[in-house]
């Protein structure tokens, strides 16, 4: 029997025999009302009863309402989906938002995790396969995905402070011991003789912000668009594997040894360096500002009913706590106090873009990953 069983019964159980012991009062009163009238008037009996009911009554509402109360303190779940380099992070975040929760609320909350590419991740609860409460993907074209399917209400970006973006990073090179390739701009991984380690764009939220800042680097500092489009090409063809996300393609480079350089978050790069995987690296003096958004599934909290608990943990992830654990594994933090405490460990950035630069994510999508768009030309020429 389930605890909620229990109470549900002690509650019954409760008041039933204060029913019954009310009763009993009441015909005892009854049988010696004779007695009573001679120190008592009528009136003053019947006040008596009166009263006597009133308070049995309320001990009974009080015992259905306790019973009713601890059985709304039930144990909740909720399902994050995001993607794959967050899992660092949350595994910290989650803990003290559950103990805060609980001291809070006194409700025990579990989560169900995955992690993965975030264009697979978003296709994955768009499917249904995937029943998130809450999404912490890579980039906002993703949440806008599953927007346009009808489980997130149109403007999530106001339903959470920073227009809904709770992390943020910036694209680094990572070359290998001694950088023998001498690459040290973007304009470097269009050498001949270069292999260059990505994610592919139709999985990965990494691999569409380094496409975009390829493109940017070159279309953001006065080159025109047959310019980038002849500098990303070259790019692509010195890519020979395009990985299904951010984690695989570290995996391949790290582990495997494969390819002179690597395009990854500069969180990811600092990270692997302080697990031991120390590798020279650079952060492009001309960047994107890659922002990571997080929302609340409206149509699966409330099928789940849990919207309550997953916005308060949505909201947690902007807490000056949640936002040092992001610092702490390197991401660079959207709350302002965090950022002040944290600004000189990150390299500056002279010239750093956003996605509004290059036409804002509907723009985006449809000029570069569209079918048939930009990116699927430079796929089918560096093939070629």
């Amino acid at each position: 029997m389930s605890k909620s069983q229990q109470l549900t019964q002690l509650s019954k159980f409760l008041t039933e025999g204060m029913q019954a012991y009310a009763m009993k009062a009441l015909q005892t009163i009854q049988s010696y009302k004779q007695t009573i009238k001679s120190w008592l008037n009528g009136h003053t009996v019947q006040s008596f009863v009166s009263l006597f009911l009133v308070g049995a009554f309320l001990s009974i509402a009080v015992a259905s309402c306790s019973g009713s109360s601890s059985a709304s303190k039930n144990d909740v779940k909720l399902k994050l989906v995001s993607f794959s380099v967050t899992k660092a992070a949350h595994d910290q975040i989650i803990p003290k938002f559950i103990e805060k929760w609980k001291q809070e609320h006194n409700q025990n909350v579990t989560f169900e995790q995955s992690y993965g590419g975030s264009g697979a991740q978003a296709a994955a609860v768009i499917a249904g396969s995937q029943e998130a409460d809450i999404v912490h993907l890579a980039l906002p074209l993703d949440v806008s995905k599953i927007q346009q399917a009808g489980l997130i209400k149109s403007g999530w970006e106001t339903e959470a402070p920073r227009n809904g973006i709770v992390s943020k990073s910036v694209a680094a090179i990572v070359t290998r011991e001694g950088n023998p390739k001498g690459i040290n701009t973007w304009a470097d991984l269009a050498k001949d003789g270069v292999k260059v380690i990505a994610a592919n764009p139709k999985t990965s939220g990494i691999a569409i912000w380094e496409f975009l800042a390829f493109w940017g680097s070159v279309s953001l500092t006065g080159g025109d668009e047959a310019t980038a489009l002849d500098y990303v090409t070259k790019v692509y063809k010195n890519t020979p594997i395009l990985t299904k996300d951010a984690r695989e393609a570290s995996n391949l480079f790290f582990q495997q040894n494969q390819g002179d350089v690597l395009i990854n978050y500069e969180n990811e790069v600092i990270l692997a360096g302080k697990n031991g995987t120390k590798l020279p690296y650079v952060v492009p003096q001309v960047n994107i500002s890659i922002d990571n958004p997080v929302a609340v599934v409206d149509k699966n909290v409330d099928k789940h009913g849990t919207r309550k608990v997953a916005q308060a943990f949505v909201d947690f992830l902007y807490s000056t706590e949640a936002q040092r654990e992001f610092a702490k594994l390197q991401y660079r933090p959207v709350n302002p106090t965090v950022t002040q405490e944290v600004a000189s460990q990150y390299q500056p950035i002279k010239t750093l873009f956003t996605s509004q630069d290059l036409g804002g994510w509907d723009i985006i999508q449809k000029k570069f990953f569209g079918d048939g768009a930009i990116f699927d030309k430079v796929k089918a020429a560096s093939k070629a």
